[in-house]
């Protein structure tokens, strides 16, 4: 991390979380963070659901939620990025505040509740960006919605044009009765609908399923399943967690989803879960506490294809990216891989 980044940094955590969010936003729109494109060599370059990728390191979803600065985040160094969530009718989310940094435990916790300048907007926004990078958008429901299944389906009939992949967010905990969506009758009519919807557009974009870390093992081995029968792209592991286990910080009790390290072996241990019940027949990406680059090669060896960075950079920068780009680059030469895909989940077994 350069010394201006540092200072940075320091600046933004005197700041409430939620400003210095929206700062960091603005810094990147006016072009003052460095901009070394995403790193890639021939050991880094994959695809993802048949999509061609510089390097693995992708941007979860939930820090540029409206589509702000696409272009900018993609020439900071990550090999695709991932916007949103969109909800049908923009909302403004819950009360604040309703960011917090847990300083002590390299962690965030966020009940932000899908706030968003709507789908209308964040599609317009879409249709506009440089043709340069893959770009995912992820789906979200209005929490006034009496149908929140329809409001996946309606998100993506107007912004499912301008992206390359579409995220079935439905494990978010910080929108009544979201979670609901992951019970099997429930999850098969969902992605029944959200498919049929995507087969409508014309450039078909890929459809991933989003998931919670609090899963039992018997909703992990249906989500397989549903995920292997429905014709669905890919599936993201995981998203935040209501555990609260060993936190040390004061904000620790603090309502919402939990992100950052603290997350890193609950959300690893449900992704290597999910590659032995999908037998590498479906593209999984691992989020979930990776802050450097050994962290991002546990998750492709215990199973992922591709890895999503978010909580890590509110304390390391986006700097971060790149050291984990080129890292990883030297860690799959270190272990005698000449692609990524080979080290994709040699591992996976080892997790009970």
């Amino acid at each position: 991390m350069k010394l201006r980044e540092r200072v940075g940094l320091a600046l933004l955590h005197r700041l409430d979380p939620e400003i210095a969010h929206g700062l960091s936003l603005t810094a990147l729109q006016l072009g003052l963070v460095s901009k070394p494109g995403p790193f890639t060599s021939p050991r880094l370059k994959t695809t993802l659901a048949g999509m061609p990728l510089p390097n693995p390191i992708g941007l979860a979803a939930g820090y540029d939620k409206n589509a702000v600065a696409i272009a900018p985040l993609l020439q900071a160094g990550f090999g695709f990025v991932e916007v949103g969530a969109a909800t049908p009718l923009a909302q403004p989310g819950n009360p604040k505040p309703r960011l917090f940094r847990l300083t002590k435990d390299q962690a965030v916790i966020n009940r932000f509740g899908f706030n968003n300048d709507g789908a209308d907007v964040i599609g317009a926004r879409l249709l506009a960006r440089p043709s340069l990078g893959i770009v995912g958008l992820n789906l979200g429901a209005n929490k006034t919605s009496k149908d929140k299944a329809q409001d996946f389906v309606s998100v993506l009939k107007t912004c499912g044009e301008f992206v390359d992949f579409a995220t079935v967010n439905v494990s978010s905990p910080n929108t009544e009765k979201l979670r609901d969506l992951q019970g099997s009758e429930a999850l098969e009519a969902l992605l029944e609908n959200v498919l049929a919807a995507r087969n409508e557009l014309s450039n078909k974009p890929r459809i991933f399923l989003k998931i919670a870390p609090d899963l039992n093992d018997g909703e992990i081995v249906e989500i397989a399943r549903i995920g292997l029968s429905c014709g669905i792209d890919a599936i993201i592991a995981t998203n935040t967690t209501l555990a609260r286990d060993g936190l040390q910080s004061q904000a620790r009790d603090q309502a919402g989803g939990l992100s950052g390290a603290p997350l890193f072996d609950r959300s690893t241990r449900i992704l290597a879960r999910l590659a032995q019940e999908t037998g590498g027949a479906l593209p999984l990406i691992g989020v979930g506490g990776i802050g450097c680059a050994e962290s991002a090669y546990a998750k492709i060896k215990a199973g992922a294809s591709a890895v999503q960075v978010y909580s890590a950079m509110v304390y390391q920068g986006i700097s971060l990216i790149d050291e984990i780009a080129h890292d990883l680059d030297k860690l799959l030469l270190r272990d005698g891989y000449d692609t990524i895909a080979k080290a994709v989940g040699v591992e996976r077994d080892s997790y009970t």
